[in-house]
């Protein structure tokens, strides 16, 4: 019997506990009705209300912001990125008739051995430059590839040669990866 009473305060607590906590969600659902209870904060409850929406309103954009601003950062260094190949094939490709001049230059006879060996080291040194920027000569030897060559003449096949071969180069291709940045105009066996 003992328990019985010692139970009976705690149920009673529970019972208050509850009652309490209905009667404080019912004011959390109706803020009106809780301020007008106490009648001393009906301002002030009004304008922190009001307040935490502005804030939350203002946390919005900026989260907003935030992620506008990140996707424009990523965006903006992948288009760097595609455009840095495109653009240094377009400077290089105007580079290349200084090639073209460098290996006429070396191809004539010249009287001063030195003045030619120091056009030999000019040309050397060009095509290590572009070598770095990763520009590659096209191979003008072997068969005739539509890909990288462009035929401008046919000839007749002389001893050894097969149809579609080519026969001379006319011009040095290049290119930067699998982009060509200059075709290699060559005359190919008919």
């Amino acid at each position: 019997m003992s328990k019985k009473k010692e139970n009976k305060p705690e149920e009673q607590d529970e019972k208050d506990l509850e009652k309490n906590s209905e009667e404080l969600t019912e004011q959390e659902g109706k803020p009106e009705a809780a301020e007008n209870a106490d009648g001393e904060n009906d301002g002030t409850a009004e304008e922190l209300r009001k307040k935490d929406e502005e804030i939350a309103k203002i946390k919005d954009q900026l989260m907003r912001n935030m992620a506008e601003y990140d996707n424009y950062r990523k965006r903006t260094s992948r288009e760097r990125m595609e455009l840095e190949p495109e653009i240094t094939a377009k400077i290089v490709a105007e580079f290349l008739t200084v090639a073209d001049s460098l290996e006429r230059a070396l191809s004539v006879e010249c009287a001063d051995e030195n003045f030619k060996k120091g056009v030999q080291m000019i040309y050397d040194s060009f095509m290590e430059t572009l070598g770095k920027l990763g520009v590659e000569q096209i191979a003008a030897d072997g068969d005739f590839d539509p890909a990288f060559h462009q035929a401008v003449q046919q000839v007749q096949a002389e001893e050894g040669q097969e149809s579609g071969q080519i026969a001379s180069t006319f011009q040095k291709g290049y290119k930067i990866g699998n982009k060509v940045l200059r075709f290699a105009m060559v005359a190919v066996v008919a």
